[in-house]
């Protein structure tokens, strides 16, 4: 899960601007604009609302369009030649996506639960790039931390047994939460299934599910529902997570 030193210092928003009402305005790549320039960034494309269980993209689609998730979570994975699913990634509110080097898509998004996204067309999106080099920079620190997450997966699924994967797991999405909504790191919440956690951690959904009882039976976590996590001891989850217990 990526990581940011630092968060701009927002600028109010009049009232009637198109993103006065944006809960994650604060945690989203546009944050870094000035009023004027994040109207002008809004205007760029429509607000798109799907429901869960709907597809944003499929592999080998056209890149033809970016988007910032505003609401709600999706998956991202690729089907292997065997059949196989391999789960890279989860994206929540505040996430980028949909830049890509290549002229179609690596990976298929589908979405978790009910979701919404700030849509903006390709080409209108690399010129408005152009102009701001703020939020081209922001971008760039992004995609930076992005490909640091992705090199600690590969120690993850290398290096780590199926109870230190999921112990890491759940401190990455607790960081995710204090740095991008500023809350409580004690409550981790779970949209995807337990199979997808398992796709994501080269697992199968039987040793997913049996990591979780050995961490709620050593009283490192509680489950407080399926989709809710309680951590209730951080320092001994991180021993966990790094097999020093």
């Amino acid at each position: 899960m990526r990581t940011l030193e630092t968060e701009p210092k927002l600028e109010s928003l009049p009232s009637g601007h198109p993103c006065e009402h944006c809960e994650i305005r604060g945690q989203a790549p546009c944050s870094v604009l000035d009023c004027n320039a994040l109207a002008e960034f809004k205007r760029l494309g429509p607000t798109l609302r799907l429901s869960a269980g709907q597809t944003l993209f499929r592999e080998g689609d056209p890149t033809s369009r970016v988007f910032t998730l505003t609401k709600g979570s999706l998956k991202l994975y690729r089907l292997l030649a065997d059949g196989r699913r391999q789960v890279v990634g989860f994206k929540f509110a505040g996430d980028f996506l949909g830049i890509s080097i290549d002229e179609e898509h690596r990976f298929t998004a589908d979405l978790i639960e009910d979701t919404e996204f700030c849509s903006f067309p390709r080409n209108r999106f690399a010129a408005f790039l152009g102009e701001h080099p703020d939020l081209e920079y922001r971008l760039y620190r992004l995609a930076a931390h992005e490909l640091s997450a992705a090199e600690e997966q590969f120690v993850l699924l290398g290096r780590k047994s199926a109870l230190e994967r999921v112990a890491t797991f759940l401190l990455n999405l607790a960081d995710r939460r204090r740095q991008f909504a500023e809350l409580s790191t004690t409550s981790v919440e779970l949209p995807m299934s337990r199979s997808d956690i398992a796709d994501y951690l080269g697992l199968t959904k039987e040793t997913v599910s049996r990591a979780f009882s050995v961490l709620r039976s050593r009283r490192l976590i509680r489950l407080k529902t399926m989709h809710q996590v309680e951590i209730l001891d951080r320092p001994a989850l991180e021993r966990a997570a790094e097999g020093l217990d």
